[in-house]
């Protein structure tokens, strides 16, 4: 279903916290985007937190967001480092894949929800979170552990368990994020069937659309078939036959090559002959050559070139 039917009358993304910030209370997401925005912010803001645990930091005491009841300020403030990687992610799958109807429901109140097959393809992504916001989180704690303390422990560097930076620094090595964007269901724009990636289409529903492109393909070429340029061609092709027929005289023609010799002998041996060479010899169109190969007999003019690709002589007449 495309995204403007589902978004409703604004269907411009309205990417933003999931909270208020000036009531507090959540912020409920009025289509299908921003629902799934809101809720790939909720895997992320838990990866976001996993990855505090592990370098030892407190994930509610933040900087940038206040500390309220019931929030991970600092889970909210290592959120903000990957939101548009997030929100880029989003807006690339929902603009290049169909959004199923039955993947969203409309409460009582206005707001949209989704359901738990749409639920279930968001929550893969969350790996993908987590080994992104794994450098900026031991970027935190190594910038609060090198904060002005003690002499003695200004020059230490904490681990980094998470991406392993300094055991690949220790071999020699340099570390680089290797992350790929997560994978999206690919499905049918017709009917919202999982399909695979390099196919546009199901099968039912490429029946269709084949036919309907077959239709336009065939107006298309009726029009430009009958157009002035075609026409152009056709008259100045048809010129240079006349001529070519006029010019010709029976007497050029060897006393052997008789019309009962060439239907007899020489035009069986023309079927066995590629139609491109009979193309090229005479310098007809394909649909001419494929008429003489299927038993047409051509102009007196073309019989001795033709009895040539056949492997006709004189001697044989």
């Amino acid at each position: 279903m495309p995204v403007s039917k589902l978004c409703g009358k604004n269907h411009w993304l309205r990417f933003g916290s999931r909270h208020s910030p000036i009531t507090g209370g959540p912020r409920h997401a009025i289509n299908a985007p921003n629902a799934a925005l809101n809720y790939l912010f909720a895997i992320a803001e838990s990866e976001c937190r996993l990855a505090l645990c592990c370098c030892g930091l407190d994930p509610g005491i933040g900087f940038i967001h206040l500390d309220s009841a019931n929030r991970d300020s600092l889970a909210m403030d290592l959120l903000e480092t990957i939101r548009p990687l997030i929100e880029a992610w989003l807006l690339h799958w929902i603009t290049r894949e169909t959004l199923r109807r039955s993947d969203f429901f409309e409460t009582g109140s206005g707001n949209c929800r989704l359901r738990s097959g749409i639920c279930g393809q968001l929550s893969e992504t969350a790996p993908t979170w987590g080994r992104l916001v794994a450098p900026w989180a031991e970027y935190v704690a190594q910038a609060l552990w090198t904060a002005p303390k003690r002499k003695d422990q200004s020059d230490l560097i904490r681990p980094t368990r998470l991406t392993q930076q300094r055991r690949t620094k220790a071999k020699g090595s340099v570390w680089t994020p290797r992350i790929k964007p997560p994978k999206s269901a690919h499905l049918c724009p017709g009917c919202g069937k999982t399909i695979e990636d390099r196919s546009k289409e199901c099968a039912r529903c490429a029946v269709d659309t084949a036919t309907k492109q077959m239709r336009d393909a065939a107006r298309i070429g009726r029009l430009t078939a009958n157009g002035p340029e075609a026409q152009k061609k056709r008259a100045i092709k048809a010129r240079a036959n006349a001529l070519a027929r006029h010019s010709w005289k029976a007497s050029d023609q060897p006393a052997w090559l008789t019309p009962e010799l060439f239907k007899m002998k020489i035009q069986p041996r023309l079927a066995s002959i590629p139609m491109s060479a009979i193309r090229s010899a005479l310098g007809v169109s394909n649909w001419y050559a494929s008429k003489i190969r299927k038993g047409y007999i051509p102009h007196a003019r073309h019989w001795r070139m033709l009895a040539g690709w056949a492997g006709f002589t004189a001697g044989e007449a």
